[in-house]
């Protein structure tokens, strides 16, 4: 029992001697990011102003022109006229 309690206590030390915060790592990303923001607003004297219509949805209008549908159901008609054409003067091409 005595073991089983030792062993416990020397794990939870070795964990506690890893979870160590004093890490130069971590200071230096605080200072990446920190330091360019910091530089970037340091000629800037006036304060932020709030926008109020920032999160205000535009109204809702409606559609002038045609749907998207319509658009692509129009090109296929007008691909279609065209290869019709084309085959139309192909075979009067080779009529003659």
């Amino acid at each position: 029992m005595k073991f089983r309690i030792a062993l416990t206590a020397a794990a939870a030390l070795t964990l506690a001697a890893c979870g160590s915060t004093e890490d130069a790592s971590t200071e230096a990303e605080a200072d990446t990011v920190e330091i360019p923001a910091d530089e970037a607003l340091s000629g800037v004297e006036e304060m932020p102003v709030e926008d109020p219509a920032a999160n205000v949805e535009p109204p809702a209008t409606e559609e002038t022109g045609p749907s998207e549908e319509t658009q692509i159901q129009e090109a296929g008609d007008s691909a279609a006229d065209t290869a019709a054409a084309a085959m139309d003067a192909m075979a009067e091409d080779a009529g003659n």
